[in-house]
């Protein structure tokens, strides 16, 4: 087989890992911290929701289009060179996208990291002296963004902003606010600025307006009451906000039409590639290389983070180095996809096998109520990726505490890979089913009741159930219910269609609803949803017609007696059937 370098396989599954193993650190090196990066660039829950939204309806639409286009063209490497040099481009986009205003506030980067809030003109200062007693930041709505500062070694968390009694305390603050929103807190907030000897009375009315531009963004009840605030957050009546806001919007849906369709494109080349000799049972262990990579992606960006960042744009936001490690990892792939494993020759399959998997989703209801389970799961998912990093901040937490509580998630999937199997043995599908989504129901209800910055770790090993052992019960689900030949299609339109559906419908309606309550009262509510669904599908389950097995040694053994048997063997047991059935009083 080594003979022909085309069907070398060996060599096929080593490019193939290295080739996983770097798309897993590019996708680790942006994905978990994009919703932080829109925060800091001072965009409202609502519309982050927004532009998560529609990076998943691009991917769950455009991705699988590109890969038929791909394989009816036959340009798959010309897709995958083109998808990521594009997405390399693209990427370095989002770093030009504007914060607020400089008119409002100004971020200062040293070397300790510590920020200060500075209202130009140059010249004037704007410093935040509060007073308050604040209650727990479990409460707090984090519709409106709000940038806490890091941790003090006191132990107080800089999202309460709590002094001691007759104590004055000028915080520190990232981004555009001056204060944390909390709903309901009682506030005494004083305004001071400090004025240096060459400042003219002009300086005085551009102060005067940027602070009142300034408290136009503070929520509660420190300058206006909380239905105002709302509703100033959601008129984006800031020029600025609303440039950054479509920027943020087409640069978001421009990198996503490049980027989604690697991994289908991928995926099917390599899977057409291993099933020419038969070889497709070592395809589902590639899946452990991305996760490998991932958790080395999403620990060294997070490391880096805090350290290069004022170096690479001292006037900017944090989190822009995600964007130059995304984009220096995917020039790294481009170089592994060069050798990339893809099928030279036409299989010749039935054009229609789309089709087919629908009308077999439309016929079995089994199939149908697990569609919904995985949309359902992928509108409860989207609200822990895209807000969870915003609530450890409301905490306290850094990023490179939010890269190891990912990083811990998915080791704790790794180590249980090897027991997939017995799981799936011992639990059934519908259990293991059932386990995930549990398992999921408990972690937003943790989640929703974080109590400081490290609270996350523990409740994070469970993320190897419901995202690894969910998963892995969906796709067994899948290949048993599916007719010979319709898996792949049916796979792909759970994973794509019905998961990033729901990713989408997730992230429109959650933030939304972040903004008009709070966080806490988000992953409360999908909590209860899921305990719902989790008592529905058990019940329906039980009510739906079960799966025939077969026993094909049997159907083996009743095939090669019918061969053996002659035609007048045949008919002899025609007629001993015949005679057995024939009454007992015509017998002689």
């Amino acid at each position: 087989m080594s003979a022909n370098p085309q069907w070398d396989i060996s060599r096929a599954l080593g490019v193939a890992r290295l080739f996983h193993l770097v798309c897993g650190v590019r996708d680790a090196c942006v994905t978990p911290f994009l919703t932080l990066y829109l925060r800091q660039l001072g965009l409202a829950a609502p519309w982050v929701g927004i532009l998560m939204g529609s990076k998943f309806l691009v991917a769950a639409c455009w991705g699988p289009f590109c890969a038929f286009l791909a394989k009816s063209c036959r340009k798959r490497r010309v897709f995958l060179v083109g998808s990521l040099l594009g997405s390399a481009g693209a990427s370095l986009l989002m770093v030009l996208l504007p914060p607020l205003p400089r008119d409002v506030l100004h971020r200062s980067c040293n070397e300790s990291s510590s920020m200060t809030a500075t209202v130009l003109p140059p010249g004037v200062t704007l410093t935040a002296t509060v007073t308050s007693a604040r209650d727990s930041a479990s409460t707090h709505p984090a519709g409106l963004p709000s940038f806490p500062a890091r941790r003090r070694p006191e132990g107080l968390e800089a999202s309460d902003f709590t002094v001691g009694p007759g104590e004055s305390d000028q915080e520190t603050f990232e981004g555009p606010h001056l204060v944390s929103s909390l709903k309901g807190a009682r506030t005494t907030s004083q305004v001071l600025l400090p004025i240096t000897s060459g400042v003219k009375d002009s300086s005085w009315e551009g102060a005067s307006e940027a602070v009142d531009t300034a408290l136009l963004l503070l929520p509660g009840d420190a300058n206006v009451s909380e239905a105002h605030g709302e509703a100033r957050s959601l008129e984006l009546s800031s020029e600025g906000l609303l440039w950054t806001f479509l920027l943020a919007l087409g640069f978001v849906v421009f990198w996503e039409l490049l980027t989604a369709p690697l991994e289908q494109v991928a995926s099917d080349s390599l899977y057409e590639y291993l099933d020419f000799v038969d070889a497709t049972d070592r395809y589902r262990s590639l899946g452990l290389w991305r996760l490998l990579g991932m958790v080395a992606g999403v620990c060294g960006i997070a490391a880096v983070m805090g350290r290069l960042d004022c170096f690479l744009m001292t006037n900017g936001t944090r989190g822009v180095v995600c964007f130059y490690g995304y984009s220096l990892v995917s020039t790294l792939s481009l170089l592994v996809s060069i050798a990339f494993p893809v099928p030279t020759y036409q299989q010749q399959e039935p054009g229609y096998k789309t089709i087919k998997a629908l009308s077999l989703l439309g016929g079995d209801p089994r199939l149908l109520l697990l569609a919904l389970t995985v949309l359902l799961i992928g509108i409860v998912t989207s609200t822990v990726q895209n807000f969870l990093f915003w609530h450890m901040e409301d905490h306290g937490s850094s990023e490179l505490v939010m890269g190891f509580s990912v990083a811990l998630s998915l080791l704790g999937e790794i180590l249980l890979h090897p027991f997939k199997t017995v799981l799936l043995r011992k639990l059934s599908r519908v259990g293991a089913v059932g386990l995930g989504l549990g398992c999921l129901t408990g972690q937003l209800l943790y989640y929703s009741f974080l109590w400081s910055w490290w609270s996350v770790f523990p409740v994070q090993i469970l993320s190897a159930i419901s995202n690894g052992v969910l998963w892995w019960a969906v796709e067994a689900s899948i290949e048993g219910l599916a007719t010979p030949g319709t898996e792949r299609p049916l796979s792909t339109m759970f994973r794509g269609h019905f998961h990033g559906g729901g990713c989408s419908l997730g992230s429109f309606v959650g933030g939304f609803l972040v903004m008009r309550f709070s966080l806490a009262v988000l992953y409360r509510t999908c909590c209860v949803v899921l305990l719902l669904w989790l008592a529905v599908f058990l019940s329906i389950q039980h009510r739906l017609p079960q799966e025939q097995k077969i026993n094909y040694s049997k159907l083996l053994a009743m095939e090669g007696s019918d061969t053996s048997d002659s035609e007048q063997g045949s008919e002899q047991d025609w007629l001993v059937k015949a005679m057995r059935e024939e009454p007992s009083d015509w017998r002689g």
